[in-house]
């Protein structure tokens, strides 16, 4: 049972880490992406800059709100 919890607790770590903000929209960026791939047939090497840029401005999202007063 030992070995379960910690091998669960190693990938919540690895996946999650600190913050659980930035897990959720690397999640959510990519589900989004994949559907819109999916859906409209975009070539990848158009998709993947924008990709880059949702996930680039949930960083700064979750920076600003980690930070904020």
């Amino acid at each position: 049972m030992g070995f379960i919890r910690g091998f669960g607790q190693f990938w919540y770590d690895l996946i999650i880490g600190d913050d659980w903000k930035i897990a959720v929209a690397v999640v959510t960026t990519l589900a989004l992406g994949t559907g819109v791939l999916l859906a409209f047939a975009v070539p990848g090497p158009v998709l993947t800059p924008v990709i880059g840029l949702c996930l680039m401005a949930a960083f700064v999202i979750a920076l600003r709100i980690d930070t904020r007063d």
